[in-house]
């Protein structure tokens, strides 16, 4: 399987996607095809002992998109961009899946403009795993389109339960719309319009209405949301996960010596904890309703993370995700009478 990663355009510069990358070669045996500044990526890959590495290839990119430009504009004019060249790269099949680490924005663009959307599909979502009660709790959209209408709540939701079963293994995932009240009268004209056409839908199992608490409590495995709601969800998942974690440090610290020693008692514990809730274990997030696999980092990925968001994308195309959602999504279509 051949990997394309877009290693330009990180907070931490191509060192630490390279790092992941050559890691990821290491640990799963796939072939990595390392897009950007070419001479960069030369100069870390000897660094990293891994620049005769048979399975790690080099494509030059020239341009960068960088976080803070127009995303649209700058996908029109940088032809030459790291994420502009996987996207092209991953069009004409020369890797089966793209890594890609740029701005949101820019990256769900290249992908329509270079790669174009599932038959049916309208909108694609950015589906992101966050860690439960229950295991895991996958949210979309979060981020790639910030509103919605009714029929794209649907769409994500028949995505959402791909995504569980394909990826996560949960046999018929439990949908619920993300909403400020669990009965069905409650919500915004959005959501209660969204709420009989889930309910309705014979490709999911849905639920109903699901509080913010509900996604850690793990009541469902797919949460729906728009792309604005989804984005603030998952930025605040992330601070809070952060923020525990150096609560507790700094609890065990200032507690005196019986604190310390329990600290020490309980560290193997927390190390779970500490893996259980880092962003980094699970990656990147899947960019879904494209055709092709596609898979969005944080910006401010490191190495753990891009060993993380390759087993992503390995899997993503191993179990053929995109194959289940056109399926699924024409299932759906054909129930509501909708010819395509």
């Amino acid at each position: 399987m051949k990997i394309a990663v877009d290693v330009m355009g990180t907070d931490y510069g191509p060192q630490e996607m390279v790092l992941g990358a050559v890691q990821a070669v290491r640990t799963f045996g796939c072939e990595v095809i390392l897009v950007g500044d070419a001479d960069i990526i030369r100069e870390l890959l000897r660094k990293y002992k891994a620049d005769n590495d048979p399975k790690i290839m080099v494509h030059h990119a020239s341009e960068v998109i960088s976080m803070s430009e127009h995303a649209s504009i700058a996908v029109k004019s940088k032809k030459d961009a790291s994420v502009i060249v996987g996207a092209k790269m991953l069009r004409n099949k020369e890797c089966d899946a793209l890594v890609a680490p740029a701005s949101t924005g820019a990256a769900v663009a290249a992908a329509l403009l270079y790669l174009g959307r599932i038959r049916g599909v309208d909108r694609p979502a950015i589906a992101t795993p966050i860690p439960s009660l229950t295991g895991t709790t996958v949210v979309l959209d979060s981020g790639a389109k910030v509103d919605a209408k009714p029929d794209h709540m649907v769409q994500n939701a028949i995505m959402g339960t791909v995504y569980a079963e394909r990826i996560l293994r949960i046999k018929n995932p439990k949908v619920g719309l993300l909403n400020i009240g669990e009965e069905e009268t409650k919500g915004n004209e959005q959501a209660l319009e969204t709420y009989p056409l889930l309910q309705s839908n014979g490709q999911i199992n849905f639920i109903g209405n699901v509080e913010g608490r509900d996604i850690n409590k793990g009541t469902v495995d797919v949460v729906v949301c728009d792309g604005f709601v989804g984005n603030v969800v998952l930025k605040f998942a992330e601070g809070l996960a952060l923020a525990i974690l150096k609560l507790m440090r700094e609890a065990i610290l200032d507690g005196g010596i019986i604190a310390k020693v329990g600290g020490m008692l309980i560290k193997p514990s927390l190390k779970k904890l500490r893996k259980r809730l880092d962003p980094s274990e699970y990656g990147g997030a899947l960019l879904l309703g494209v055709r092709a696999p596609f898979i969005i980092c944080h910006g401010s990925s490191r190495a753990k993370s891009i060993i993380s968001a390759i087993k992503v994308a390995m899997d993503f195309v191993d179990n053929d995700v995109i194959k289940h959602i056109g399926a699924k999504i024409a299932a759906s279509k054909k129930e509501r009478g909708i010819n395509e």
